[in-house]
């Protein structure tokens, strides 16, 4: 039976096929264990059976050489002199008939039955022992890999180096049992041709030599990226929407960068249907943004066949997602709004439009008791293509969100992308930011709930507009926190800075980042009070001086806490006091 070839750098990609190839080589092993065995144990029944029936052979011929003919009178006959003769002669033949046959077993038994015997113990037995240990180490990296891609993106970066070391390392040694495996088949599949034939021996042993060193040279590190070559092929995991919602499926993938063709084969096919290959053409890739997704080397594909939906790959580490983008010519993600006429940049009634029906898909098909709503991010795509489509200057605002395939996601990235980078400036404006960060950093919480309470009247009417319809949303959605675990002020950190952006990036714009969320905080626990009706002076109150000594002991804190009242000391309390003081004697 011919099988296919096994290369040492098919050890690095690890590939489907590799592995099918690696099961035909172990079943035909098992098969030349089994025969051999079966081999042995007849040869040995058939030496045991010969070695017998000549034991039996040489004590006949024994007896045939003792016999003599007891005669009557003085001498024996010519006859009986002969038949005697007759039956020594008959038995030294015998004996040097077993004599040669015994040779002849020794050597089936030295010759073929120990070098099979031989043959099983050292090279079927070293070969199982290496299968163990490709197994286990197969085992342990994989594990490793599962446990690493799961890993959030929002760790520690010393948490996150030390993972990529450990995984790192049981790369290497997977990698290196892999190739040993395949070296020692290769081993086990020339020995059986030439271990027992003695005249080849000598090409065995340089083919052999050459052999080991292949594969001492393969397992250098080096070695290692040098596998991927173009068409580029690796496994990858794909995002999908199942049943129960999304999940991760590991594919094997082979992309020609010439039709730009990526095929995808299921590792995991389901024990009632088997999936087939799926074949896409490759019409654009894009790096995915680290803090839009909490999964680690991401990257989002566009399709011909998949027009509506994006696709998010995920690779196995930091370098093969390099090689995967540079074969697809994938780029960097765009950071900047896909708007760029001035007139949508200002409140519109098409902005205004965008933010209504943003709000009535997450308030009733979106659901805002959904888990972490507002924190978890849509793709990059996803949310530039539902922007473009909304402000599209041919028909702006003609996009049904409850009938198209956007999912939660997109829509409340697409909503936080517009109110911060879309919008030339911030609801609150760049005129009152500085007034209300002074009123965040105020002491006293009273004044500071009446002085952003004066100052919201002070926006222009289309800004305050827009910002009690979405404030008054956020109040809904903080609602359910109980389900969705958006508080108050969890819902702040992430809609301070998109509501109250500095003009400036500066470290001191960055330092204030606080007080923007606790504005957007106070907004939303007192969203009845300030909305509902003007502050009873519409001109805000004067600002603070700022303080010139550091605070003591009264943190900046949102909720109100009740002062502590001490009891003055009285007089008659001081006397009492002095009057019990014993001064010490020397």
């Amino acid at each position: 039976m011919v099988h296919p070839p096994l290369e040492f750098s098919d050890c690095y990609l690890d590939s489907p096929d590799f592995r099918e190839t690696l099961k035909c080589y172990e079943l035909e092993l098992e098969r030349t264990n089994k025969f051999l065995k079966e081999v042995i144990k007849d040869g040995n029944s058939v030496i045991t059976a010969i070695k017998g029936y000549s034991l039996a052979v040489q004590k006949f011929s024994q007896t045939l050489s003792v016999f003599q003919f007891d005669f009557i009178g003085d001498s024996l006959t010519d006859d009986e002199i002969n038949i005697a003769q007759s039956f020594q002669e008959f038995a030294g033949l015998l004996q040097e008939v077993e004599h040669d046959r015994m040779m002849l077993v020794q050597n089936a038994s030295d010759l073929l039955i120990k070098p099979l015997e031989k043959f099983r113990k050292e090279q079927i037995g070293v070969t199982k022992e290496k299968k163990k240990k490709f197994d286990k180490e197969s085992e342990k990296y994989y594990s490793q890999l599962d446990k690493h891609l799961n890993l959030s993106a929002k760790k520690r970066e010393t948490q996150l180096q030390e993972a990529d070391e450990l995984l790192d390392k049981e790369r290497a040694n997977f990698y290196e049992s892999s190739v040993e495996y395949v070296y020692q088949i290769h081993q086990v599949q020339d020995r059986k041709k030439f271990d027992v034939v003695e005249p080849t021996r000598n090409n065995y042993e340089s083919t052999c030599e050459e052999l080991e060193e292949l594969m001492k040279r393969m397992k250098r590190p080096s070695q290692i990226y040098k596998m991927h070559n173009f068409p580029m092929r690796g496994y990858l995991y794909c995002q999908e929407k199942r049943a129960l919602g999304m999940t991760w499926v590991k594919y094997y993938c082979k992309y020609q960068k010439e039709g730009r063709v990526l095929v995808m084969v299921p590792c995991e096919q389901k024990t009632t249907t088997k999936q087939g290959p799926i074949q896409l053409t490759l019409k654009s890739c894009i790096r995915r943004k680290t803090e839009s997704i909490d999964k680690r080397f991401c990257f989002d594909v566009e399709t011909i066949e998949r027009l509506v939906q994006t696709i998010t790959f995920q690779a196995l580490s930091e370098g093969d997602r390099k090689l995967w983008m540079e074969a697809m010519d994938g780029k960097e993600p765009i950071y900047h709004s896909p708007i760029h006429k001035q007139a949508e940049m200002e409140l519109n009634e098409t902005g205004f439009k965008f933010v209504r029906k943003c709000i009535n898909y997450i308030e009733t098909k979106g659901k805002p008791t959904q888990e972490g709503v507002y924190r978890t991010v849509g793709s990059n795509i996803q949310v530039q293509k539902l922007l473009n489509a909304f402000f599209d200057s041919a028909n702006p605002g003609d996009v049904d969100l409850h009938s198209s395939d956007w999912d939660v996601k997109t829509v409340t990235s697409a909503l936080k992308f517009y109110l911060r980078y879309v919008l030339s400036e911030p609801l609150t404006t760049y005129s009152l930011h500085r007034d209300l960060m002074c009123a965040a950093k105020s002491d006293n919480l009273d004044i500071r709930l009446s002085e952003i309470h004066s100052l919201t009247y002070k926006l222009p009417e289309k800004n305050r507009e827009m910002l009690e319809m979405l404030i008054k949303h956020l109040v809904n959605v903080c609602s359910h926190s109980d389900e969705n675990l958006m508080t108050s002020s969890n819902m702040a950190v992430i809609f301070g800075p998109t509501l109250m952006r500095a003009k400036e990036e500066t470290v001191a714009a960055m330092l204030d980042i606080k007080f923007q969320n606790i504005v957007v905080e106070i907004l939303i626990e007192h969203c009845k009070k300030i909305f509902s009706h003007m502050p009873e002076d519409s001109t805000a109150p004067p600002v603070p001086p700022p303080r010139i000594n550091p605070r003591k002991r009264q943190p900046i804190t949102i909720s109100k806490r009740p002062a502590r009242v001490y009891q003055a000391l009285s007089h008659e309390l001081y006397q009492h006091t002095e009057s019990n003081y014993q001064p010490l004697l020397a």
